[in-house]
Parts: structure tokens; sequence; C-alpha cells
């Protein structure tokens, strides 16, 4: 397996994957939707980025993420957007080689942290990050602007 950053050649492949993370959280996503976010991730002047899941020429597995201001630390962390691994490889260790990756790209960056929010009946991949990563004790909110 490879884990290795977005190219345009994945565009028909990562499509795939998305619309089955946004069937997972049942968000409804349409075309445009996707191209818009495919276009963040090629922008280099967007802050988003990609990772792809790679096993026998055929995408598994991606994560988008991002850096943060951290300012009561005074130090930039990494948010992982999203991370998800096609239900047939599922068990296949992609999701841990996905997060190692995004460690490794974060200690390359001098950053402090990285992290994330999952769904709480999301019990598969909670058992992994239970065993990569500190749960914290903050409860998250939304405030819409309109």
């Amino acid at each position: 397996m490879q884990i290795r950053p977005l190219a345009p050649a994945d565009r028909s492949a990562w499509e795939g994957l998305y619309a089955g993370y946004a069937a997972f959280y049942k968000v409804t996503q349409t075309p445009d939707m996707r191209a818009t976010v495919w276009d963040w991730l090629h922008d280099p002047q967007h802050e988003s980025c990609g990772l792809v899941a790679e096993q026998g020429g055929h995408l598994i597995g991606l994560a988008h993420y991002r850096g943060f201001a951290r300012p009561l630390s005074a130090t930039r962390g990494m948010f992982l957007d999203d991370l998800f691994v096609d239900p047939s490889a599922r068990g296949s260790g992609a999701a841990k080689l996905l997060l190692g990756e995004l460690r490794a790209i974060a200690r390359a960056q001098g950053y402090s942290v990285i992290r994330w929010i999952t769904a709480d009946n999301n019990y598969r991949a909670r058992g992994l990050y239970d065993q990569m990563a500190d749960r914290t004790g903050w409860i998250t909110y939304d405030l819409k602007p309109h």
C-alpha cells in the first residue's frame, strides 16, 4: 500500500471515495460541491491538502487536512477534515497509514497537534483513534451565521 499526495489523475476515483464519505455521514453532496473541494485541493493558494491510500493501482482511502493557527499556544496545528477508507478496504491498515503520514507531515511542518472530530457513533474508526491519539474533553458547537 502506498500513501501519497492526491494527484490530478485521481479525480474519478477520489470522487467515488468522497461521495462514499458524504454518504457515510448522510450529507447531501452534489457534483458541484465535489468540484469545489477538488479545486481547493489542487490550488496551491488554498489551505486544503489531500492524501490518498493506493493499493493494487486503486484508491482505497483519502485524507484532507489543513494547517490552522493556535493563538493560545502561539503554535500552528493540523486539522484533519476528512478521513475515509472504502468499506471494502476497512481493516487493511489504510487509515492507520494515512494518520501516520499526517503525523510525519505535521512533524516536518513543526505543527504542535493534529486535531479532528468524528461522530460519536463512528465506533470502528474511534477504536483506531483511541489507539493513536488522545480523546479530548472538548465539546464542539456549530453557530450558523444566518
